[in-house]
């Protein structure tokens, strides 16, 4: 029953009106008793006719002489509100509740005698109600304002009693917490305790960083507060319990240093991050490695510790002694054989030797001259440059590089802006550019960004432009605007999406230490990757190294080379006629002004990947079949939701089953990263495709479907089960339904309430009826219905092949929805689904790969349910 349905206030039932048109006028005699009045209600509550109860609930109410103390009376005289089910007399209290809230009446005087005496007595009827009763007398007897020692004393009570949520909710709601001192572990409750109040906040973070302190052993939580802790230890982790602290610091908007150990923490999670790029991925240049990790320990004891045993659990002795030289960390506890070449290397007098440098032969170079590379720290120098980087007609990269942050405060801002065009790359000094010291020049500057990203005769490339210039705007309010000037723009990472590189990994899954993103763009198109040792180094530092101003030219050059490359050849990566055409044209104006562009049709139909008119064959979803490795249980639930034929390998399966199972069954390999390059020379190429774990389900699923050419129909949504694959089902009728369930699960006959936490949670999943999604109609399958020579045995419920049905999820709430006409149930599981909003979810989420007329139907096939047991 839902308090607040317009549909059943009787003020808005034009039947309730008199022909004043005073909703509130009444037959009903004033004065009666309020027992009578609940008496003359039960029969209603009973039937559950909510229209009509709420009609003589409200002229009941405007009957009463003093509704407050009527509603006392009531409760003083009637114990069926005293148990944990729903009640007509907690119904009878909201229903008050929002009459008093529409009808305002005269009411006791604020801390007059009238108003405490029946706060007294509502005080004692909370300490014995339910949790429906509480919102609607604290409401009505605006007990935040009641004397707080009995209130106060009936919170400790219930925290005594081990009931925390109703502790918890019933002090917020008072405004009690400054009076209260008791734990709970549950965070949402938290949170909504300590809102709005800075002691209490700056309390919870201090408790929370103690947490995080080095040494500190968790399970001493357990011990202080057996009660209270329910959640998982493992859970509490430090690194948890840092982030915790994180969002909530973001949250109140307090300082960070109020919570030393959490950023102890974050420093100890940077320093690994930073030993794997440097020492295992061989990522990241010495010189930056050593200042970052600098910046990170300090004179921590602590943390230089940490740093000597992830450094000796590396095995090369020279990286390692070099590291501790660099850094001057002690060396009491270093291996003999890292001391040995820790002592080499001092002897070595002035020696600037770092290991694995020396990277050239196996990187892209950039292909302009050095005295080409032009870093531009004043207007002056900038304005000469003016008509070149303005020259209608012509092509330029753009790139942004900033100083990399291991800690909370937000992104920094950007340092370093790269406008590469033909033969000559400028870098842009920003905070020089956009000091507000510099006169006029800042504002000169934002004139010279807008216009090159504004005007649509320039076009500019990008990889992930977008970002880049949110972070531009957001670090310099002068070109806050930046991202909505951008015209006649091509963003690589779409076009990237769209490639097809024959044997080669899908886009940034090589591997742990395989390029990724722009790097892995310009490996398969220029045929070496970025050398990305530079990527994390300190961009605020002046002057750059040469390091920096090489890497940072080549980051924006590249962008030229990958785009020509691509107009040249667009057969080699599979791109289609328009997205050719469009790279050719040069520009996906994003203002819309004139003619759509090319290059957006051609990336919103993903599915036209081959060139030069060849067609690369289509398949149907439901004839694509593939396995996937137990890492990929998202992505199996993903895309048997769409029809696909998904097997999953076990948790503890090896790999070369996969392989197995592909060559027998002809299906594709989707696997999760490392075992890529040994399944594909088992199965061929083509057959094998590495998956970006770094996606979300949907995600992958939609690089799989565009990758292979699938074609997915609105018939193909639930075609097949997610939870076993199976493709067949049968359609129950709501009275066998109600059989099935009430044989298998209620054999004392159903419950006349149900449970109402998983009804509520089963109606906000599922919805209370059938949907229409775009490109989908409701729910009217062809497949078979459910008759007994179908069951084996009604109870439990169980079909002919053995499968038994899984009836213990079916709320009662859903079998009592008028809409819903039957049930579907999977043959191979058992699992029984419902029509619901899931469908309309489901072809939301992959409207963008989705094909087919609206409503349209393959017959013959049996699509499975939106709604679900789970």
């Amino acid at each position: 029953m839902d308090p607040g349905d317009p549909a059943c206030d009787p003020a808005s039932d034009p039947a309730t009106r008199d022909p004043t048109g005073d909703p509130t006028a009444q037959s009903v005699p004033t004065g009666q008793d309020p027992l009578l009045f609940l008496q003359s209600l039960q029969m209603l509550w009973s039937t559950r006719e909510l229209r009509q109860l709420r009609e003589e609930a409200w002229r009941g109410f405007a009957a009463l002489d003093d509704p407050l103390t009527s509603l006392l009376d009531m409760l003083d005289g009637s114990q069926g509100w005293r148990g944990r089910g729903p009640s007509l007399e907690a119904w009878v209290a909201c229903e008050l509740k929002r009459w008093l809230q529409t009808r305002p009446r005269p009411r006791p005087a604020q801390g007059s005698p009238g108003l405490k005496q029946l706060q007294a007595r509502a005080v004692r009827v909370l300490a014995e109600s339910p949790p429906s009763l509480v919102e609607p007398l604290v409401s009505i007897f605006q007990l935040q304002d009641a004397d707080r020692s009995p209130l106060l004393a009936h919170i400790h009570r219930l925290h005594q009693e081990g009931r925390f949520k109703e502790a918890v909710v019933l002090g917020t709601k008072l405004q009690l917490q400054p009076d209260l001192d008791f734990e709970t572990d549950k965070v949402h409750l938290v949170e909504r305790y300590v809102d709005s109040l800075p002691d209490l906040q700056q309390r919870l973070l201090a408790l929370l960083d103690s947490w995080c302190q080095p040494g500190f052993d968790i399970r001493v939580v357990a011990r202080w507060y057996p009660q209270v802790t329910s959640v998982r230890l493992e859970r509490l982790s430090p690194r948890e319990l840092s982030r915790q602290v994180l969002r909530l610091l973001e949250r109140y908007g307090l300082d960070p240093a109020l919570c030393p150990n959490m950023i102890t923490q974050q420093h100890l999670a940077a320093l690994r991050y930073l030993c794997h790029k440097r020492l295992v991925e061989r990522s990241l240049s010495q010189e930056s490695w050593a200042e970052h990790v600098q910046g990170l320990v300090g004179q921590n004891q602590w943390l230089q510790e940490q740093l000597l045993q992830l450094l000796t659990a590396h095995n090369d002795a020279a990286v390692v002694a070099r590291c501790v030289l660099d850094l001057s960390l002690p060396t009491e506890q270093l291996p003999a054989t890292v001391a040995t070449e820790l002592n080499r290397l001092r002897l070595q007098e002035g020696t600037t030797e770092a290991p694995f440098e020396d990277r050239e032969d196996d990187h892209y170079q950039l292909p302009i001259a050095r005295e080409d590379i032009h870093f531009l720290a004043s207007w002056e120098a900038l304005s000469r440059h003016q008509e070149e980087l303005l020259q209608p007609g012509q092509v330029v990269g753009v790139d942004l590089e900033w100083k990399p942050s291991f800690c909370a405060g937000g992104r920094p801002r950007a340092s370093l802006m790269q406008v590469a065009v033909e033969g000559r790359v400028f870098l842009l000094d920003l905070p020089k550019l956009l000091s507000p010291a510099g006169g006029p020049a800042p504002r000169a500057f934002s004139r010279l960004v807008s216009r090159l990203l504004s005007e649509p005769s320039v076009t500019k490339l990008g990889y992930g432009m977008a970002g880049d210039l949110r972070s531009l705007g957001a670090s310099y309010p002068a070109l806050a605007h930046a991202e909505k000037q951008l015209r006649g723009s091509l963003d690589l990472l779409q076009v990237h999406k769209q490639m097809r590189v024959v044997d080669m990994p899908a886009p940034g899954v090589d591997g742990a230490r395989g390029p990724r993103g722009l790097s892995l763009l310009v490996q398969q198109v220029l045929g070496k990757p970025l050398d990305k040792t530079q990527q994390l180094s300190n961009w605020d530092r002046r002057p750059l190294g040469e390091g920096q101003l090489v890497y940072a030219a080549t980051d924006a050059y590249c962008l030229l080379e990958v785009y020509w490359a691509l107009c040249r050849e667009p057969a080699r990566f599979h791109l289609s006629g328009d997205l050719a055409r469009s790279l050719r044209l040069g520009r996906s104006d994003r203002s819309r002004m004139q003619e759509p562009p090319r290059l957006q049709k051609a990336l919103a139909s993903p599915r036209q990947v081959p060139a030069e008119g060849v067609a690369i064959p289509e398949v149907r979803a439901r004839a694509f079949r593939v396995v996937c490795d137990s890492m990929l249980q998202g992505l199996a639930r993903s895309l048997r939701c769409l029809g696909v034929d998904v097997l999953v390998l076990g948790a503890g399966e090896d790999h070369r089953r996969a392989a197995e199972v592909a060559r027998q069954e002809g299906r594709v390999i989707l696997t999760s990263g490392l075992p890529y390059q040994k399944l594909r020379a088992q199965v061929g190429a083509g057959r094998c495709l590495s998956v970006d774990c770094s996606l979300r389900a949907r995600q992958q699923a939609k690089a799989v479907l565009r990758h292979f050419n699938v074609r997915v129909t609105p018939a193909d949504i639930f075609s097949r089960c997610q939870a076993c694959n199976c493709d067949q089902y049968l359609k129950v009728s709501k009275d066998m339904m109600k059989q099935l369930v009430w044989l298998g699960s209620h054999p004392e006959g159903p419950s006349s309430t149900g449970d109402k936490t998983t009804q509520n949670e089963d109606e906000r999943e599922t919805g209370s009826a059938p949907e229409e999604a775009p490109g989908c109609g409701t729910y009217d399958p062809p497949c078979r219905w459910l008759e007994e020579a179908d069951l084996r045995s009604r109870a439990p419920a169980t079909l002919g092949n053995g499968t038994r049905l899984q009836l213990a999820g079916v709320p009662a709430g859903v079998l009592q929805r008028r809409a819903l006409r039957h049930f579907y149930c999977c043959t191979g599981c058992g699992k029984v689904f419902w029509e619901g909003s899931h469908l309309g979810r489901v072809a939301a989420h992959f409207q963008e790969v989705l094909e087919g007329a609206p409503g349209s139907r393959e017959p013959g096939q049996a699509p499975g349910p939106a709604g679900s047991s789970d």
